[in-house]
């Protein structure tokens, strides 16, 4: 699995499509703060974007934008507009489908969000901007396709449809942050950024793919195919932390999915993750997490979670990072 899907896996990334909005005529609505990322997807004519502290910008049809700070945000025909709040124009009770207002015909997009697992969504969303404008562009077919199909399964009705819709919308996040990758320099670092140099992309999969490993400097120039002193200064400029920091902070990240998804013993999640004891684990752990692991697994256990349960440290000779 390339470190993108390893990402949104860990995340537990889920979407969700809340339909369609079909104006026609001066309009102007107002949304409040939300959690996760907010998508909007244009199908046809434009509108006017304006999110708290951002310039406005014109998104048009075959285009989308991904907020991700949740910060309050308006779209509307016209600027000039005094916007009313969205709960002004939903029904008593909301589909999901495609809503109408002033008749429609004129401006259709389709909305929704997603959510990320607790305490670690800030692994994606501290890497992306306020406001991501996918703009109409060569090679963006994928995602005007996506958009449309999405159409039409919520003007349709078809057995299913929001399940389809839903994973449309995951492939249009994917294809929104390959768009962003590919055409802005990064300004500033971040673990998503290194997925666009081949090299650095190597030693992230090689990371990932087994966290538990003996990774040294040397060993991850290797993978990346270049030199000790290179790899680690153009790793950190990327990344914007040491090869090492980042493979501890990968690690941990691992290590809290398995505290909330599995029975195992604080002893076999840190051998599964490179650590030959329970306290060092515990030491590195903490210096990440800012609490115990003991802590982190109680607080998510209360969230339905399962508990964590003693057991026999494992006898691995791996070391932590």
């Amino acid at each position: 699995m390339d470190p993108l899907s390893e990402v949104l896996s860990l995340l537990k990334l889920r979407s969700y499509v809340s339909g369609g909005f079909d104006a026609a005529g001066d309009w102007a609505i107002r949304f409040g703060p939300h959690e996760g990322i907010k998508f909007h997807a244009v199908v046809a004519g434009s509108c006017w974007l304006s999110v708290e502290g951002e310039l406005p910008v014109q998104v048009n049809a075959g285009e989308c934008f991904l907020l991700s700070r949740g910060l309050p945000f308006s779209i509307a025909s016209d600027l000039s507009l005094d916007p009313i709040h969205v709960s002004q124009v939903l029904p008593p009770n909301p589909s999901g489908r495609i809503l109408s207002y002033n008749g429609g015909g004129d401006y259709l997009s389709i909305g929704g969000h997603f959510t990320l697992a607790e305490g670690q969504a800030d692994l994606l969303l501290q890497v992306l901007p306020p406001l991501l404008h996918v703009r109409d562009q060569l090679g963006s077919a994928t995602l005007r396709w996506c958009v449309e199909r999405m159409r039409q399964e919520l003007a349709e009705g078809q057995p299913g449809d929001f399940i389809v819709a839903q994973q449309l919308a995951t492939i249009v996040l994917v294809q929104a942050l390959r768009f962003y990758l590919s055409g802005r320099k990064a300004e500033n670092p971040g673990w998503l950024f290194a997925l666009a140099d081949k090299r650095l992309c190597a030693a992230m999969a090689a990371m990932h793919a087994t966290p538990g490993e003996r990774w040294t400097l040397q060993t991850l120039a290797r993978v990346a195919g270049m030199s000790r002193t290179a790899f680690a200064v153009t790793f950190k400029g990327t990344v914007g932390l040491s090869p090492i920091a980042y493979l501890t902070h990968w690690r941990m990240m691992q290590a809290a999915d398995h505290l909330v998804s599995s029975r195992c013993s604080l002893a076999e999640i840190g051998s599964a993750v490179g650590y030959d004891s329970e306290k060092s684990f515990g030491a590195a752990f903490k210096r990440v997490m800012r609490c115990s692991p003991r802590e982190y697994g109680r607080r998510q256990g209360g969230k339905g979670g399962p508990m964590l349960r003693s057991g026999p440290t494992s006898s691995s000779t791996h070391t932590g990072g």
